[in-house]
């Protein structure tokens, strides 16, 4: 079972667990979870340290209503039935708020959670529709996100592989059991065929599989010349590899879920050319994105990722919320925070869709792997994408 992390020491230890107290009587007590340990552990483990140093810059400079504010972490594993388990825990924590999760599976496992209990919620990377909005259209009063959707993701793909790459023949290589996956394929497919392209093969897998090369092989004669792979780094990173083994020498264009540096380390030279969606690049040059770059590298003596800045811009959308609201009381929070608007934040900026509760008109960085690094192509309005 997951135990409480102590955020001091997760400087030196992202993936253990340590015991640690919920603070003093007068701190503020957020809760936030993602994985730290299984098979997206590497996005959790960034993504605390971007939460750790928001908590640490808001009470450098004195707090929120004059209190300092605590996050306590757990670590879910990337795992549904955990991610609810540790959302009771830190209900029963007495937090006011919690940051989270990742995916949109374990997001959309604990709706109802922090619904019933009445606390707000933000997903960081959470980026499928219903984790806000159910599929009988009702909007979870209690979920936010920070991150834009899958039906803009699908489309920004979509049009980047047609119009900027050139791309009309699409194949599809997708997790059935992933609601990040389900929902983003279809977007692609949606946007790409509307956008005048064809899609000529969607083949699945189940998470926890490593051998992609029987689907591949149903691929590989329909000669598709992009493959869009709306999957995880590693499930990415083995499926590049054994295309190039088996000869395809399709473009592979994914979603936000490609973006970590062990896609490179994982992939190597196989995924050299790869494009993808994300939220966040180390290469922007807006003042907002250099000072957190700056106060990163000075803490952790690393470059943040596209984690770490969802993680902390989530933190201080809360924080913007209890300042706001002039308490720090759960229903107060989630009001304020409905009506978040023009917030700067490192990932854009962030105005509220009460609706929806996801952002309005956040833009959409494209990036590339090349030279074995992750490098910015552009930035793109989807909603100006004809």
């Amino acid at each position: 079972m997951a135990r409480r992390l102590s955020l001091a020491l997760l400087v030196c230890m992202t993936a253990a667990l340590v015991a640690g107290c919920a603070g003093s009587q007068g701190d503020i007590l957020i809760g936030h979870f993602c994985p730290m340990s299984g098979d997206t552990a590497a996005w959790g483990q960034m993504e605390i340290k971007g939460v750790q140093l928001a908590q640490d810059e808001i009470n450098a400079a004195g707090g929120v209503l004059g209190r300092k504010i605590k996050v306590i972490s757990y670590d879910d594993r990337g795992d549904k039935v955990e991610a609810v388990n540790v959302v009771r825990k830190l209900i029963s924590d007495k937090v006011v708020a919690i940051v989270g999760e990742q995916t949109s599976s374990a997001s959309m496992a604990a709706g109802p959670i922090v619904a019933n209990s009445k606390i707000p919620a933000i997903g960081t990377a959470a980026t499928n529709p219903r984790v806000t909005v159910g599929e009988d259209g009702k909007l979870n009063p209690w979920y936010f996100r920070v991150c834009f959707i899958d039906p803009f993701q699908g489309r920004a793909l979509a049009f980047y592989a047609l119009k900027k790459l050139n791309k009309t023949k699409a194949a599809i290589l997708y997790d059935i059991g992933e609601d990040y996956a389900v929902g983003l394929a279809e977007a692609f497919k949606t946007n790409f065929t509307e956008l005048g392209g064809q899609v000529v093969a969607m083949e699945t897998f189940k998470g926890g599989e490593e051998d992609f090369r029987a689907q591949l092989t149903r691929i590989k004669p329909l000669k598709p010349d992009v493959i869009c792979i709306p999957i995880y780094y590693k499930e990415a990173a083995l499926a590049m590899k054994q295309a190039r083994e088996l000869g395809i020498a399709a473009t592979f264009i994914g979603g936000d879920g490609l973006e970590s540096p062990t896609l490179v380390e994982l992939g190597g030279i196989a995924v050299e050319g790869c494009v993808f969606s994300s939220h966040y690049s180390s290469e922007d040059t807006t003042p907002k994105v250099r000072n957190f770059i700056q106060a990163f590298k000075a803490k952790f003596n690393e470059e943040p990722d596209v984690n770490s800045a969802l993680g902390y811009d989530a933190v201080y959308i809360i924080v913007d919320a209890i300042k706001r609201a002039g308490k720090a009381d759960p229903q107060a929070i989630r009001d304020a925070m409905e009506k978040t608007k023009g917030l700067e934040c490192v990932t854009g900026t962030i105005t509220v869709d009460p609706q929806t509760h996801n952002p309005i008109d956040k833009t959409i960085v494209i990036n590339e792997v090349r030279g074995g690094r992750i490098a910015f192509l552009e930035r793109l309005d989807v909603t100006k994408l004809k």
